[in-house]
């Protein structure tokens, strides 16, 4: 019986090891992340005259968007700092009208150039919005130009008819469900049927 738990107390220390050791890696690289971010906020306001939310504005949107599939990184010129290139608004409003609908007391702007994965092409114009309730980022948008996947997979998987508001129209799609369903079994009865007489 000894020897039986001997390798199961082994396995599970060492799936335990593995554990701490993959959520040290992640911490790890969240600091890093967090650390990059940070001295690109320094390096904004400092080198750039850049309002401290709008540098961090500009670090978040160059996080992601060097998330996506079509961008390296965010080039920020010190003219991305400047009235004409960006902007901080008092909203106290929703941020937006769609997922986003959360209170933020500011919405920051900030206009970048987005550099391309593949090192060629010429710089895609970005521009960043950020909400914001005190110095606490709450809310992000930026004019991605590569639509995220899950709108086209749910914009595709839909089945039934939708009302005005988008919300499925249960009775018709039970319909088409059950009308289906039914001209699936009547076709399939003339079938058993001929491969009874064979």
């Amino acid at each position: 019986m000894e020897s039986n738990f001997a390798p199961r107390r082994l396995l599970r220390l060492v799936g335990r090891l593995a554990v701490c050791a993959s959520l040290a890696c992640a911490v790890s690289a969240f600091a890093d992340s967090l650390d990059e971010r940070n001295e690109l906020i320094h390096h904004f306001v400092t080198d750039f005259n850049a309002n401290p939310l709008v540098a961090d504005c500009a670090a978040h949107g160059n996080f992601i968007a060097s998330t996506s599939s079509a961008f390296d990184h965010v080039e920020f010129p010190p003219t991305s700092f400047d009235a004409s290139h960006s902007a901080i608004e008092p909203w106290n409003d929703s941020f937006d009208e769609r997922k986003q609908r959360i209170k933020v007391d500011n919405v920051v702007t900030v206009e970048g150039q987005g550099m391309p994965k593949d090192g060629g092409g010429d710089p895609t114009p970005l521009k960043f919005r950020c909400g914001y309730v005190g110095s606490q980022m709450l809310a992000f948008g930026w004019n991605d130009p590569v639509p995220p996947l899950r709108a086209r997979a749910e914009s595709h998987s839909t089945s039934g008819t939708k009302s005005k508001h988008g919300t499925k129209n249960k009775a018709t799609a039970g319909k088409t469900k059950s009308t289906s369903k039914s001209s699936s079994k009547s076709s399939s009865k003339p079938a058993k049927k001929t491969t009874k007489k064979h």
